[in-house]
This record gives structure tokens, C-alpha cells and sequence, in this order.
């Protein structure tokens, strides 16, 4: 039995479904829908970003680059990653992508071995499963604890024989957990004694509201590097408001996993696009503009998410990150039908939290059979806040009027 290419076997992400679901809403009505779904901020990024762009083309700066990206702005990078991250990152580890979507695609095809294993937390960004699927890997899911942390022992659990790389994604999207260092820790022990992989996804690096952020790469500083085991992603997209940019880059551990990751680059996109490496430079030289953006984040978290907290639809303020995971079971629908209410009734999209516990299916080959969610993701929806501060307000005032509705009938 012939079975359909693993791509086209793969369905859309939840959150492109719900995006769609949200314009097709504001073209029948004519009226504009409340945007709660996506992680897009209402700042902007800073002007010189773009002159710098501009200015690149003007000068014809647009010639192919070395696979990795300018040294200029790789030199950089290791200098924001030493003083920011306590990552010490020559340049010859350092690679320039076309976001960090793109990164995190390259890096799992790079460290991918054949019927292998990767492990995700239960709840999880949708696309990370997309991305270890078509590397060719197994994800397995290993569970949180009720505040959202990673539960050492289901990692432990879960892995196998087969398991060679452990996804770690703090801020977290969609939950909003910080990992302390205690738990970064006993994360990478676990790791270094299954001689695992790790991949830290560190896209919110900027957006933490209680505690530092800490990168897992730093606790690996004062050991040799061909003995490391943490890959860094990093974006532009969020700290500086650079999402449709598409800028972001990779931290290889060793030298040995940079040169495999060369490989894939020169392979996919030859060299990343030029002209927008000059942005990331002159964002660079503005660190400020990161630290002004999270305190307009935090600003939203402190002013409108406690009414969803004292309505015990959360459990407490996400601690960074831009999003919340909202517990709908008291109206006695299922994330796909609140959501789907909601939009209609209210005019609010949120997405559904059935689209962040995927659960693939797979048979003997790693062929992809069927895609199932987890049960405890279906009492959830994510809402995004860091969009404007009315907007959001009026939002959460929607939604916990149509919560309060529901639990009335």
C-alpha cells in the first residue's frame, strides 16, 4: 500500500486555520474581528532597521553572502551572545537564517538520523511537530507539570533506545513557562547521561517577567565544546518587532554539528538574503528597544490577564512569553467549539489549544497515518497578548462575557 508524501500527509497548523477563519469573519460581516490568535505586536520595529535595508540596496549590497551570513553581523551576535546570553560563540558557530522557523528546520535536518526519536512537551508550538516530521524523526511527548514545567521523570519515561534530541522551549509558546536553573539542570544531566541532543528555542529570550532568562547553552560555558550538546535558536521576530523581516539565527553546539549544518543551509537556501542582514545589524546597535518592547508586554499582562485569573480561567500570569493558556472547561465546550463560538458570537479569535497537543501516528515505515490531539489540550485556548492594550481589553471583556453566558445556561 502506496502512502501519500509525508508533506501533503501533514495537516495546517491550527493557528493558519484560525487565521483564516478570522479574515473569512471580517469579509462576511464587514466588520473587524478582535485578533487574539496570532503573535504579532502592535510596536513596530525601530525606523533605522528599515533605513538600514534601504541603504543596503541603494549601495547594492545585495550580492550572495558566505552560507552562515555576513561576518559583520555574526561578530555581532557573538558579542550580544556573550554579554546577553553568557554564550561564548566564535562566528564559525554562528549561522544567519531567514527567521528562526527556518533555523529550527535546518537544525532538526542536520541532526536527524534515520527512524529516530525527538522529544516535545505535550503542549507545544504546532509547528515544531511539523518540522520533526518532515526531518524524517519520531516526536515523542513527554508531560508538564501543572505550572508547565517539563516533568524530568516523563522525559526519562518516555525516551527510548531510539531518542536522540530533547526540544526545549523557554519563554514557552504557547504556555508562558520560564525554566529556572534548577530545572536547566537536571534537563541537560539527564540529556548529557542519555547522550542526547538539545535544542534550546529561545524566541522570547527578551519577554520574561519574573525572574531572568537563562540560556541552556551558558551552563555548558566551562566545558570543552566538542563535549556540549545545547543548539540555540534565536529571532528578531519578537524582541524587536521584526516579524515579517524573517531574521533570525543558530547556534550549533560544536564545531562538528556546524559543519553539518553548513551542509544543510548550502543545500536549501544557498546564503541568507542580504540587504536584511544590514537590518539586523543597526538592530543590533539599539539593545534598549528589546527592554522598552517587554515592559509594553508586561504592561498588557499586568493590566488585563488578571481578570482571566480572578475568573480562574488561569492559574496565574504567565510568567513570559506572549501568550496564555485560558482553561474553558467550565462552559462545557471543547476548545474547537468555544473557539469557533466565540468568533461567531463575539467576533474574538483565540485559538484553540487542541492544535498545540498533536499527537502523530505513525506506522512501522514513519509514515504518518493519523494525527490525534491530547485530551487535556481540548479544555484549552491560547490568546495572545501583546497585541494593542485596547484590543486586548476588549477581548478578554468578550470572552469572559460569553464564558459567564455559557455557565449560565
Amino acid at each position: 500500500m502506496s502512502h501519500p508524501p509525508i508533506a501533503t500527509a501533514i495537516p495546517s497548523s491550527s493557528l493558519h486555520q484560525i487565521f483564516r477563519a478570522a479574515d473569512a469573519r471580517a469579509l462576511a460581516t464587514g466588520s473587524p474581528v478582535t485578533r487574539l490568535h496570532v503573535g504579532e505586536p502592535y510596536f513596530a520595529s525601530p525606523p533605522e532597521v528599515a533605513e538600514a535595508i534601504a541603504e543596503a540596496q541603494r549601495a547594492g549590497r545585495t550580492s550572495y553572502t558566505d552560507v552562515e551570513g555576513l561576518p559583520e553581523l555574526r561578530r555581532a551576535l557573538s558579542a550580544k551572545l556573550e554579554r546577553e546570553n553568557r554564550i561564548d560563540a566564535p562566528i564559525s558557530r554562528i549561522f544567519v537564517t531567514p527567521g528562526s522557523c527556518q533555523g529550527l528546520q535546518a537544525l532538526l535536518l542536520s541532526l536527524a538520523e534515520p527512524g529516530t526519536e525527538i522529544l516535545l512537551p505535550e503542549l507545544h508550538w504546532p509547528i515544531h511537530v511539523q518540522q520533526s516530521l518532515l526531518a524524517g524523526l519520531r516526536p515523542v511527548f513527554y508531560s508538564l507539570d501543572d505550572r508547565y514545567f517539563p516533568d524530568l521523570e516523563s522525559i526519562a519515561e518516555k525516551s527510548g533506545p531510539n531518542t536522540r534530541i530533547l526540544l526545549v522551549n523557554s519563554p514557552a509558546n504557547p504556555t508562558g513557562a520560564v525554566l529556572d536553573a534548577d530545572r536547566i539542570e537536571g534537563l541537560l544531566t539527564l540529556a548529557r547521561d542519555r547522550g542526547w541532543h538539545v535544542i534550546s528555542d529561545e524566541a522570547y529570550e527578551h519577554f520574561v517577567y519574573e525572574g531572568d532568562h537563562l540560556s541552556l547553552a551558558a551552563s555548558e560555558r566551562q566545558l570543552p565544546v566538542e563535549k556540549r550538546i545545547v543548539h540555540s535558536v534565536f529571532t528578531f521576530s519578537k524582541s524587536l518587532a521584526m516579524t515579517g523581516y524573517r531574521l533570525g539565527y543558530v547556534v550549533p553546539a560544536t564545531e562538528e554539528a556546524a559543519a553539518g549544518l553548513r551542509v544543510v543551509q548550502e543545500a536549501g537556501i544557498i546564503a541568507p538574503p542580504t540587504p536584511v542582514q544590514y537590518g539586523g545589524i543597526a538592530a543590533l546597535q539599539m539593545p534598549d528597544v528589546a527592554q522598552a518592547n517587554r515592559k509594553l508586554v508586561q504592561q498588557n499582562r499586568d493590566t488585563v490577564l488578571p481578570a482571566l485569573r480572578d475568573a480562574g480561567l488561569i492559574r496565574e500570569l504567565p510568567s513570559g512569553g506572549w501568550y496564555a493558556m485560558v482553561d474553558v472547561s467550565s462552559t462545557g465546550l471543547g476548545a474547537e467549539a468555544f473557539s469557533a463560538q466565540l468568533l461567531a458570537e463575539r467576533s474574538v479569535a483565540v485559538v484553540p489549544g487542541s492544535g498545540f497537543g498533536l499527537r502523530p501516528q505513525l506506522d512501522d515505515r514513519g509514515a504518518l497515518v493519523a494525527m490525534d490531539t491530547d485530551s487535556h489540550a481540548d479544555n484549552l485556548v491560547r490568546i495572545a497578548f501583546c497585541v494593542d492594550p485596547e484590543i486586548l481589553k476588549s477581548g478578554v471583556d468578550a470572552l469572559l462575557a460569553f464564558v459567564d453566558e455559557r455557565k449560565a445556561r
